[in-house]
């Protein structure tokens, strides 16, 4: 039977901590957040109805969501009285391993032995906070995006003590404030920070090697597969253009860079067993029937032009002097 969450603490008023906070208390949970002093605390708390009603102002959220969160949203007023009574504690505090254990130690010394306590950490492993949470069966990451009220997706790291109702309490909760939960295994940096650093670290490379200029790299990423990445990931992309072409130009890459670039072993048995994405019906995400095939490419070609048409009506984002 799945545990509900109706009331929940967020330890660290910061802009992460705020934010997890301001989504849920829209959603309509009972949500406090604290932080290292009173006055801290009601700072944060006053921010963060500022930036509602900004947000709300700009048509970001819908009419009434400030009274909402106005409503849901309070300042605690020491961490030992706002986590000793509540479901669901979030912690987000600075990305520092000893900094995470000692908030972590006190959360479980004072919070119900029933409370689940989660992690906003980007890349630390649960097994190595978990040893500062007491019964650490109730203990995850939880792990939402910069800026939260925005990203919808949110990485779920059990530990090897985590019950599968805890999971399942989580997943709930983030479903109910709009949010999709996806479960990776606990290692440094999960999927979501291994896969941008990667990204980073690449082009970087480009730049120093040359190949690109900064502000070109950039261009380059935003207005071809990153424009993609708003609808699908890499492997339903690499379905579209055919794996049996991701073979061949892995081909390239390892002959100019080496083992880092060679061709994954997963692309090479998808294609030697016939899995050549939507062109032949088979793809590494699945089989796709014709109906399905022209569905995706009707879905696909939308969903470009629309995000073509959305960029056009921003414009540029605004850029730094140099």
């Amino acid at each position: 039977m799945t545990r509900t969450i109706n009331t929940v603490t967020v330890v660290g008023a910061g802009y992460m901590g705020g934010g997890i906070a301001q989504s849920l208390a829209l959603a309509g949970m009972d949500v406090q957040i604290i932080d290292t002093d009173p006055d801290t605390t009601a700072k944060g708390l006053e921010r963060l109805l500022k930036e509602a009603q900004e947000f709300e102002d700009q048509g970001l959220y819908e009419p009434g969501s400030t009274e909402t969160i106005r409503k849901n949203l309070r300042a605690g007023t020491s961490l030992e009285q706002a986590v000793s009574d509540v479901d669901f504690i979030e912690e987000a505090v600075f990305e520092v391993v000893d900094v995470k254990k000692e908030v972590l130690a006190a959360i479980s010394e004072h919070a119900r032995p029933d409370a689940i306590i989660g992690t906003n950490t980007s890349t630390i492993p649960v097994h190595v906070l978990a040893p500062a949470v007491r019964n650490p069966e109730r203990f995850l990451t939880v792990h939402f995006s910069n800026p939260a009220p925005f990203i919808p997706g949110v990485e779920l790291v059990a530990g090897e003590a985590t019950t599968p109702e805890v999971i399942e309490a989580v997943k709930d909760v983030l479903a109910r404030a709009g949010r999709e939960g996806a479960q990776v295994a606990d290692t440094p940096g999960m999927v979501l920070n291994r896969l941008q650093y990667a990204l980073l670290k690449e082009a970087t490379s480009i730049v120093e090697e040359g190949v690109a200029t900064l502000e070109d790299v950039d261009t380059i990423v935003r207005t071809t597969f990153g424009f993609r990445l708003g609808f699908f990931g890499p492997f339903a992309i690499a379905d579209q253009a055919g794996l049996d072409v991701y073979v061949n130009c892995f081909k390239t890459f390892e002959e100019a860079y080496g083992s880092r670039l060679a061709t994954p072993q997963m692309l090479k048995e998808a294609v030697e067993a016939g899995r050549l994405g939507v062109k032949n019906g088979k793809g590494l995400t699945g089989d796709f029937d014709e109906e399905t095939k022209a569905a995706l490419i009707a879905y696909r070609n939308k969903a470009y032009s629309r995000m073509g048409e959305l960029l056009r009506e921003l414009g540029p984002a605004p850029r730094p002097k140099k």
